[in-house]
């Protein structure tokens, strides 16, 4: 198993358990020392403190892994940024309300606020959008 997943199933019910999500794991190298990327998601806005809690049970989890041996390594948890594409009905739902840019497949851009959410469709305004029709989504930052 490579060392992504056999990480990730040993964190996921550990992410989990507190309420959130394993987003992403990502694992690069800076020299000797292994860097893991860890992106925790929420059906909620996620806080500092919420953050900072499930990063002290994820290093708890990893410095127990026998695929890590003794190998340095550097443990960043984020939640994921404004930037990152909406990918699935939950993130969507996580966001009702918000503005958002929508390229669909066919090269039309969509701009609107979302709507509800299914497991298939969202309305963005007044557009009943299919997810299998989106290319990329994305949240439009907004100042107030």
């Amino acid at each position: 198993m490579p060392l992504n997943e056999e990480i990730s199933a040993a964190i996921r019910p550990i992410i989990e358990a507190t309420g959130n999500y394993l987003e992403e794991l990502t694992i690069t190298t800076a020299g000797k020392v292994k860097i893991l990327t860890v992106i925790v998601d929420s059906d909620t806005h996620l806080n500092l403190d919420q953050v900072t809690a499930v990063t002290k049970e994820i290093s708890q989890v990893i410095e127990e892994l026998p695929v890590l041996g003794d190998s340095a390594f550097t443990l960043e948890v984020t939640s994921p940024g404004l930037d990152r594409p909406l990918t699935k009905p939950r993130h969507w739902r996580k966001n009702l309300g918000r503005l958002v840019k929508v390229t669909m497949q066919t090269g039309l851009v969509v701009e609107g606020r979302i709507g509800q959410a299914s497991e298939t469709t969202v309305l963005v305004d007044e557009n009943t959008v299919s997810f299998e029709d989106i290319k990329r989504a994305a949240l439009e930052i907004e100042f107030k």
